[in-house]
């Protein structure tokens, strides 16, 4: 070998050595660096590879009525999870087969997860069957990254129970989960009722448990036996006012018809009793979302996700008129003793209608017998003399045209109206007397709800008080304690006892002597109430009652509208009648009157056109009309 070949040899040999040092060297500053220098940064990351962390759902809130009934509970379902950063798109057909589901949806959902964290296991199906859940089970060894979680979704002992009031759970928007740290991809959330409401007590705390994976992004046990994982916490339980059995009997009563219904104790405003018809099966709702139920639902032309009990406006009718006359007697338009004369109408530029018997009326007498021409009367000399503006005041301060708070999603005002109103509407010059005639027997422009109602009555029951309605009595939370509501309620200062007195006579003698006396009178316990009938110009025309019991110590107050049902005294009074009669004696004597209300149909029990109250007697058979 020539000693130039032996030369390049030897300087070939130094300069891969050379190399080999600096790789070396690179490798071993390398590992320096991640192990010494930046050891705080890259050890988390480098036990990610093989500790997963996994969110733990609490288990929702319970739901009670006001004497401990469990009206909601909960019941275990099945979740598939998918942790995409483990997870091979390639086994999606294999993912979809196994779930039952189109590849395009199981592609959707995985985008979904894969949008919202990379590194953290999400929700990918809901409430799975148990086949379902165990095929995939089977199969984890070829699913990297799929996993399962036992939650709940809601059960109701009574399926078709208050379910506008109780409301449903709805899968979060993108941004509803993006917006909270305590709502993940995936979660349900109240979405109407007390559930939306209330949906930060009842929701909980999430849970998280540290689990050991292997290489292929698969659970192979607990990580440091659990003594890492933190316990979710149950969400707080709501004890509502709800009486079960008065619910299920007004459910029951109001079924087949549509309006609404709400009974409150008039004292503290809590809710006894709310319904809204027509209903929809609650149950049907509360886990993975039947789509052609709901369709069916939101298309249904009697719209019965509408909550009439709170959101409807139609006119009061005649029940308007104890409220009338207590604005009467403060602007002092009126005195106890003030008779007006009814001839069969009222005539104000042309007649209006009266269907009482001709004759003189004072104030009590003109609510017990229901005389228009009273309150028309009244109504002329309100608008006459500039008063629509305190006659919209003082009419607000019933709760009726204006919020009164109470505790569920979607209260509506209904309208009272005044000048600054009619300006906007008719123009300065465009209205005038005859415009606001029928306010004063409660149709035209006026409209309020049940609840609002339900608030008045409760004035004229509990001696001048304004009560906020409520439907949750307290929460009760997971150490055992108990937070009560404390609800506003404030004196109305114009309303005078004396008024108030010749008021609640005249409605006492709606009961005795009245429109009322049919199905409203109870044997041993004194009602007061008002029956009303609303003008409806697209048809058949509403029924109302408001009644409170017993008359000397109101527990009770009751607002009912059955919608194109003709006279309130036999639609809607009947009905009401027999939710105090529930509430007061624990059970229904007056079986002929329930017979009655659950036969009733306004389609084909009541006439188009009625002349007087004496027609409307000649409907109710002989044996239940009292003496």
């Amino acid at each position: 070998m020539s000693p130039n070949r032996n030369k390049d040899i030897k300087s070939a040999a130094r300069i891969l050595q050379v190399f080999i040092f600096l790789i070396w060297a690179v490798m071993f500053g390398r590992i320096i660096q991640l192990q010494i220098l930046d050891y705080e940064k890259y050890a988390p990351m480098s036990k990610q590879n093989f500790i997963r962390q996994e969110f733990v759902n609490p288990a929702r809130g319970l739901i009670f009525d006001r004497n401990g009934t469990i009206v909601v509970e909960n019941e275990p379902i099945y979740s598939i999870t998918i942790h995409p950063a483990s997870f091979d798109n390639s086994k999606i057909p294999v993912l979809a087969d196994l779930l039952q589901v189109d590849e395009e949806n199981v592609l959707e959902r995985i985008m979904a997860a894969q949008q919202y964290s990379w590194h953290r296991s999400s929700r990918l199906y809901s409430e799975v069957s148990f086949d379902v859940f165990s095929n995939i089970q089977e199969n984890s060894w070829q699913l990297p990254g799929i996993g399962h979680q036992v939650e709940s979704k809601r059960h109701y002992p009574q399926p078709l129970f208050a379910s506008h009031t109780l409301g449903y759970l709805r899968e979060a928007t993108r941004e509803e989960y993006l917006s909270s740290d305590r709502i993940r991809l995936g979660d349900k959330i109240g979405k109407s009722g007390i559930e939306m409401v209330y949906e930060d007590y009842l929701r909980g705390e999430l849970g998280a448990e540290y689990l050991r994976v292997n290489a292929y992004g698969q659970t192979i046990g607990h990580y440091n036996d659990n003594e890492l994982d933190i316990p979710p916490e149950k969400g707080y339980d709501l004890i509502t006012t709800l009486d079960a059995e008065v619910q299920a009997l007004a459910e029951k009563l109001m079924e087949g018809k549509k309006g609404g219904l709400v009974a409150m104790d008039p004292q503290n405003g809590e809710i006894l009793s709310i319904v809204s018809t027509p209903q929809y099966d609650i149950s049907r709702l509360a886990g993975r979302l039947d789509s052609e139920y709901w369709n069916s639902i939101n298309i249904n032309e009697d719209s019965p996700l509408f909550n009439r009990a709170i959101s409807s406006r139609q006119p009061p009718g005649s029940t308007f008129k104890p409220f009338m006359g207590l604005i009467g007697l403060n602007l002092g338009l009126i005195t106890e003793n003030t008779e007006i004369y009814n001839s069969g109408a009222y005539f104000r530029g042309r007649p209006y209608r009266d269907l009482a018997d001709p004759g003189d009326y004072n104030l009590e007498l003109a609510i017990e017998r229901s005389s228009n021409t009273y309150f028309f009367w009244m109504m002329d000399q309100i608008a006459s003399n500039g008063h629509l503006n305190s006659w919209s005041q003082l009419t607000k301060e019933f709760g009726m045209g204006e919020m009164n708070h109470i505790d569920l999603p979607y209260e509506r005002i209904g309208l009272v109206p005044d000048s600054t109103y009619m300006n906007t509407n008719f123009g300065t010059r465009g209205w005038g007397v005859g415009d606001l005639m029928s306010l004063g027997v409660g149709q035209g422009m006026l409209s309020v709800s049940p609840l609002q109602m339900a608030v008045a009555t409760s004035v004229i029951a509990n001696g001048g008080y304004r009560v906020q309605p409520h439907v949750v009595r307290g929460v009760s939370y997971n150490d055992g304690s108990t937070n009560y509501t404390n609800p506003d309620r404030w004196r109305i200062d114009w309303i005078q006892p004396d008024h108030l007195q010749i008021v609640q006579s005249g409605m006492r003698g709606v009961v005795t002597n009245g429109s009322g006396r049919w199905y409203s009178n109870l044997p041993d316990i004194p009602v007061s109430g008002k029956t009303g009938t609303a003008q409806n110009p697209h048809g058949r025309n509403h029924g109302w009652y408001i009644a409170y019991a017993p008359s000397d110590n109101p527990q009770i107050a009751v607002a009912v509208l059955v919608e194109n049902a003709g006279f309130g005294s036999i639609s809607a009074a009947p009905i009401a009648s027999l939710v105090i009669e529930q509430y007061l004696k624990g059970e229904i004597e007056r079986q002929h009157v329930l017979d009655y209300v659950l036969d009733f149909n306004p389609r084909e029990d009541v006439p188009d056109e009625v002349e007087s109250e004496h027609d409307v007697e000649q409907m109710i058979p002989e044996t239940e009309v009292e003496p």
